[in-house]
Parts: structure tokens; sequence; C-alpha cells
């Protein structure tokens, strides 16, 4: 049996996920790294959470009482997240606790990663952050509108 390594290196999960399939790693063990990847998906859905909203890591820091080397923490997982504070980054961000388990698969499921965004769903990431950027309500507005007539005018953009 090869012996798992705790440190991390450039096939480190690769190698993890080819052993837990074999059936090398022991079922408590199994059980930890699903509960890691849980750990990865919440943390995932409160930085895509803080980003539509527009807010910077170290603006959410301060809405949940916390350093933004702390919130940082938090969205990459290097720290885990308490269910007291889990409370407390939803109500920040407007959404119940429930809203970072959603999407989340049954195991076995692949799930995509935040670097798998389609170009869309990028543009769309941007446009939002851009959106609430503009400081005029009148112009957040107009941008509306504009965005309306565009789609209600159906040429299918032929560039």
């Amino acid at each position: 049996m090869e012996a798992v390594s705790d440190k991390p290196s450039s096939g480190w999960a690769t190698g993890i996920m080819k052993q837990l399939a074999d059936g090398l790693i022991a079922p408590s063990v199994r059980a930890r790294h699903r509960a890691l990847d849980v750990d990865q998906y919440v943390s995932m859905r409160i930085r895509q959470r803080r980003i539509m909203l527009g807010l910077t890591q170290q603006q959410m820091a301060e809405l949940i009482g916390v350093t933004y080397q702390q919130a940082h923490k938090y969205e990459t997982g290097i720290n885990r997240i308490s269910a007291g504070r889990l409370y407390q980054i939803a109500k920040a961000l407007g959404v119940d606790v429930g809203y970072f388990y959603e999407g989340l698969e049954e195991e076995g499921q692949e799930r995509p990663r935040e670097s798998e965004l389609t170009p869309a769903q990028r543009m769309l990431l941007d446009l939002a952050r851009n959106f609430t950027n503009i400081p005029s309500r009148r112009q957040q507005e107009a941008l509306c509108q504009l965005a309306r007539a565009l789609a209600a005018g159906g040429d299918g953009g032929s560039e």
C-alpha cells in the first residue's frame, strides 16, 4: 500500500481521489475528505455571493466583525467556519444558511469549480460587480432600461 502524504503537491488531489476510488484509503479518511469537500464548496459559495453583491473582502469582514485576513481564510477554505459564524455571514450577505449548500451534489457526482465558470457567467458576475459600483440610482435605472431594450430588440447579436 502506498503511503499518503499530507503535503500538497501538483498531483496531490488527483492522487488522493484515485486512492479513494481504488479503496486504498480507509473509510474514515474518505469521510474526512468528503467533509473537506463540503467546507470548500461552502467557502466557494460565500465568495461567489460576496462578489455578486459587489463587496470586497474588507467590507464583508467588517459586516461580520472579523479581520480581512480571517474573511480571506474563510473564503479560501483555510479556516473552517463555525455554525454561528456561517449564520452571521448568511445574514450579512442577505441569504439563508441553506444558500451555501444549494447545488451540493450527492456523493460521487462532480461539481463545477469556480474556475470553470462559463464566459457568460463570468460576464454576468462582472456586470453585477460594475452595476453595484454605479453611484447614481438614475444611471442604474438607465442601464436596466438599456438592457431591456437590447434584449427586446431580438436581432440575435450578429457580431
